[in-house]
């Protein structure tokens, strides 16, 4: 019988630091999301990783651009557009990538965004970001 109590203490102590995990991934990507909500870039530009591919519309993409300049760009796109909020699509997580979705507002139109993140030590890291 002692046996059995202890496996299923060590049973809930698994699940509990798989939960525990499971949160903290997903808040970091509802904290991304809040952050674009609020349409700070600079606030953005703390998710991303050391480098970032970026494509903007009707400019030709641009491959390991480096945090600051990266913060920079979209700093500058968002304050050209506009930009006012985010909208969320969709994400897919396809083993350590993570593909979100969603749309930048500004009052018109707005803009198709795609993010791809990759998890580094436990947190999300975008690597490239795509609008269109």
């Amino acid at each position: 019988m002692a046996k059995f109590d202890c496996m299923r203490k060590i049973g809930f102590l698994c699940l509990l630091a798989l939960s525990s995990f499971s949160f903290s991934t997903q808040s970091d990507l509802e904290m991304l999301v809040s952050t674009l909500k609020t349409a700070q870039a600079n606030e953005v530009a703390e998710y991303f990783d050391a480098m970032v591919d970026m494509k903007f519309p009707e400019k030709d993409e641009i491959k390991n651009v480096s945090k600051n300049q990266a913060a920079i760009a979209l700093s500058s796109f968002f304050s050209e557009k506009s930009i006012q909020g985010f909208e969320k699509i969709s994400n897919r997580e396809i083993g350590n990538t993570m593909y979100m979705t969603g749309r930048l507002l500004n009052g018109g139109k707005g803009y198709n965004i795609t993010l791809m993140m990759k998890m580094i030590k436990g947190k999300h890291y975008i690597i490239t970001v795509r609008i269109n």
